[in-house]
Formats: structure tokens, sequence, C-alpha cells
């Protein structure tokens, strides 16, 4: 149990459902719909439609979105809707044009949105209600206006100087020349009358048509390839989570193109190295981590990919002969000197999860990918796409190198655990190539370390900066940065938090839903 003469809060009990969402208004929209009936993917659905309004730097309909849901009989289905490359885009264009990495921003980091066809496609298998009534809080935001919060104010000033140079960006995206200020009112009614069509029309509205039209056009005239067909074309996949046991828990991620097969690489090392035995605050523990994370991640830059591309299978890649070959490496005194990480662009998130009362969950994460993404800002659509582009390699012959109609290696992963055949923690950790890392130390926090959702999330967080350096927060005290500086780690401070998460955890023997909301966004966990 929590100190409370000091700065926190505590997690949140409901029994009838819950919604935990990084932003209040979302997770009031969340708790709406399932207080009138509606179920955990309705709930979702709303909840991500209202962010894409009031947080539109981190997530929106211009990019992708991953799902897991667990049905209340047990079963579980995955939702991969990320978007792919346009047809016309080559590695080989783009060496031409002088490039050696993808850019970050602008028309040639665009792939094609696969967001709405994932909010239609889950909607239609396992939702009750409609776009009209799913949508009807973030088209009145969008139209009327919504407060800007403390964390969207942090970051939508780091975006204005690419949002002034674009015509959307200037038109819906700033306040007078500058990103609108805390606690001002905004409004996006263009993008309100977005929403509304396809609430209309369904996805072919934003796929097809007039908004597609936009879409193409635009992109094009600035340089870019996403076409039409790119649009029309794009579809989201049902697919087989993979999973690791990880403490007794069956731990499921989406497959590649999806990094969630880092984490749990990392929590197999974790458990090969007995990182629960070590102390939930000690230098040894975050040692190991890192240590496992870095070889990890080494592992995703070399491998994951597109399927159709990958060399190895995530089978292979999740064996105990390659996963003990790893672990092997690791020395729990000295850091190694011969892992080589390649950096991928920061990123901007958002991650849902909603557990309804017949105790379906759905874990649930939409992304632009960077702030705004590409700051390529619709004129008349009002809002951003995504520059999920900049995930591909220009490597040749590399597995994730550019490609027509590729998906790119997605950075986005929603998770669920399950136990004894049953939906146990449904969780998620936002923070571009952080997540991975996210997933396992917020897991561990519960599973190996006993703390609740919140407290887990509260737990203070390092990770490694653009040079290996580890970026420590505040919460991590001297004693540990010292132990880890003596094992060769070089550490500051941060200067963002990590990431931001959250968890809803079903207790089976009370029959009560425990929730947390990461304290590094604006959000909360709220329940019935």
């Amino acid at each position: 149990m929590r100190a409370f003469d000091q700065p926190g809060r505590s997690p949140v009990y409901a029994e009838n459902g819950m919604a935990a969402t990084s932003h209040p208004l979302a997770t009031a929209t969340a708790l709406s719909v399932l207080r009138s009936g509606g179920n955990a993917v309705d709930a979702a659905i709303a909840a991500s439609a209202t962010l894409c309004t009031v947080e539109p730097h981190m997530t929106g309909i211009g990019g992708d979105c991953f799902v897991i849901l667990v049905e209340p009989d047990g079963k579980v289905y995955g939702l991969n809707g990320s978007g792919r490359a346009p047809a016309a885009a080559t590695a080989e264009k783009y060496r031409a044009l002088g490039h050696d990495a993808v850019p970050e921003f602008g028309p040639l980091s665009i792939t094609a949105p696969g967001a709405i066809r994932a909010w239609e496609a889950l909607r239609d298998r396992f939702g009750t209600r409609g776009f009209d009534a799913l949508f009807a809080d973030a088209v009145r935001y969008a139209e009327e206006g919504f407060a800007i919060h403390p964390r969207v104010a942090r970051d939508w000033v780091n975006c204005v100087e690419d949002l002034a140079r674009d015509e959307g960006g200037r038109l819906h995206c700033l306040a007078d020349g500058a990103a609108p200020a805390l606690g001002a009112r905004f409004s996006t009614p263009a993008f309100g009358a977005t929403l509304r069509a396809i609430a209309k029309g369904g996805a072919n509205a934003f796929y097809e048509g007039e908004i597609a039209a936009e879409m193409a056009k635009v992109v094009q005239a600035k340089g870019g390839f996403l076409a039409e067909e790119d649009l029309a074309e794009a579809a989201a996949d049902w697919v087989e989570p993979i999973a690791l046991d990880y403490a007794g828990y069956d731990i499921l991620e989406i497959p590649p193109n999806g990094q969630g097969i880092t984490a749990l690489i990392l929590l197999g090392l974790m458990d090969r190295l007995c990182v629960r035995n070590a102390g939930a605050d000690s230098a040894l523990r975050h040692h190991l981590q890192i240590e496992a994370a870095r070889l990890a991640y080494s592992v995703r830059d070399h491998l994951v990919s597109d399927p159709a591309t990958m060399t190895a299978t995530p089978a292979q890649i999740l064996s105990d002969a390659h996963l003990d070959a790893l672990a092997a490496r690791i020395d729990p005194e000295r850091r190694a000197t011969d892992i080589v990480l390649p950096k991928l662009p920061d990123a901007d998130t958002i991650y849902l999860t909603v557990v309804d009362r017949d105790r379906r969950a759905v874990s649930f994460i939409n992304s632009v990918y960077d702030g705004f993404g590409s700051r390529v800002v619709m004129p008349k659509g009002g809002f951003a796409l995504q520059n999920r582009g900049a995930c591909f390699s220009l490597e040749v012959g590399h597995p994730n190198e550019l490609g027509p109609r590729k998906r790119p290696m997605h950075t986005i992963i929603p998770a669920m655990a399950m136990r004894k055949g049953r939906v146990a923690i449904s969780f998620g950790v936002m923070g571009g190539a952080y997540q991975p890392m996210g997933h396992a130390h917020v897991l561990a926090n519960m599973v190996d370390f006993g703390m609740d959702p919140q407290a887990a999330l509260d737990h203070a967080r390092l990770f490694w900066d653009e040079d290996e350096v580890l970026a420590a927060e505040s919460g991590i005290g001297a004693d540990v940065r010292d132990g880890l500086a003596k094992r060769g780690h070089v550490l500051r401070d941060a200067g963002s938090p990590h990431g931001g998460g959250q968890v809803i955890v079903v207790d089976h023997e009370s029959g009560f839903l425990i929730g947390g909301s990461d304290p590094r966004k604006d959000g909360l966990a709220l329940g019935w």
C-alpha cells in the first residue's frame, strides 16, 4: 500500500466495467459507453476517436492501430491495422534522391493509414454500435472545443516549427501561429466534419472518394508517393497473437511486423537471468533489464519486418536455444560493448484498455508515430498523416528495407496477460522504441515484485538515448545510478519521462477490476 503522505494516487477498483486512457475526456467517453450498455469494443473505439481529437499530436485517423481482444469465453483475437508503403515507393528511389535513411518527417515518410480499417473490422465483428454513436463525443469536442491539458500542452510546442510550414498544419493545428496554451479552448471543426463523413459512410468514406483524393493529392504535390489506389487497398488483418510464458502468465503480443516480439525476448531473458531475485529498486535489476533489452532490441533491428521478408520465424526467435544463447552473453557485473543499436525516431502514441462487465478485455493502441506524424496535415480534412515510413531501413537487402506495399517494422504494441485460460492483465506502455522495455518493466513490477497496477506504472524508469547513454528519470536513486556506473553504464538525467501506460487487472477471485493510469500522461482509470 502506498504512502498516503506522498504524491501519488491509489489504483481504481470497480466491478461493472473499467477504462484506462491517457486523457480524462477519453476515459469519460469510454465509461459513458459502458454505462449505457455498450461493450468494451464499443468503448475502446469511442475513446480512441476522442483521443484523436484531444491528443492529435499523439494519435489520429491518419495513423495505424493494433488490438488484442479477449472474449468472455477466453478466446483471443489479434488485429493488425498497420498501413503499407505506397506501391510506387522503392528504396532505390529514396537512395536516388540522396537519402541513406527514410526522412523522419514530410511526404516521403508517409505510409497508408490503417486505423479506420481496423476500427471498422473490430466494430463489425465484436461491437454493438455504429460509428455515429461512437464518434459523438469526438465530434462534439472537435466542433465545440476542448481544454488543452498539461501534457498535451507540453508536447505540442515541440511541433510548431514544422506545422507552421504546412498549409494544413497552420490552419488546423496552431492558434495564431503558436501551439495552443495550457487550459485554452481549442477546436478543429474540419476534423469534426471528417469524422461525421466516416460515421455516415464507414471506412470507405475515408479510403475512397473525396477524403482519399485529398490525401493523395496533397502528398504527391509535396513529392511523396501515396496514391488513391494505395488507400483503396488498405486493409486490417486478423492475426494470431504470439505468446511466451512468464511467471505463470501467458504474455500475448501482436506478431511481426510489430515489435511485440521484442518484449517477449526481453521477458524470456529476464526469466533466465532471475531478475525477480534482484530486488525491485536495485542496480542489479536495472542492469540486467537494460542488458537484456539491448540484446532484444538488437534482434528486433536485425530481423523484424513485414512477415513476408523476415529471415527467421517468431518461433525460431523465441526458441529456448536462441534465448539461452542470448542470455549467456549477459554479464551481471558489466555492460556489454559489442551490441550496436540503430536509432529510431522518437514517437508519440496513445494506448488504452477497457474491460466490460462480461470480462471482455480490449488492449488497444493507435498512433501517428511522431508528434503530428509526418506533419503533413490535410487542409480540408483537418488531420495529419503518419510518418510510419520512417521505421523502414534503406540498407540494401535488410529484411526491413523499404519496398512497395510493404509494412514497416512497427513500434506500437498492445499486450495481454492470460492465466489459466482467462484474461488476467490488459496492459500497454506507450513511447515509441521504449514500449517493449515498458511492457517488461511494468509487468515485472506486478508479477515479480507485487506492485498494484498504479504503483507498477508510477515506478521510476530508465532507457537509453540515441548515443546509448542511460536517461534516468528523477525517481532513479543515487545508489542505483552508482551501481550502474560501476558496471560500465553512462547515465544522464532524462529530459522527458519514458512512455506512458495503462493497466487493468482482472481479479477473478474477488470479482473486481483493478486499474491504473500512468502519471506521465494526463489520463486516468475509472470504473463503475
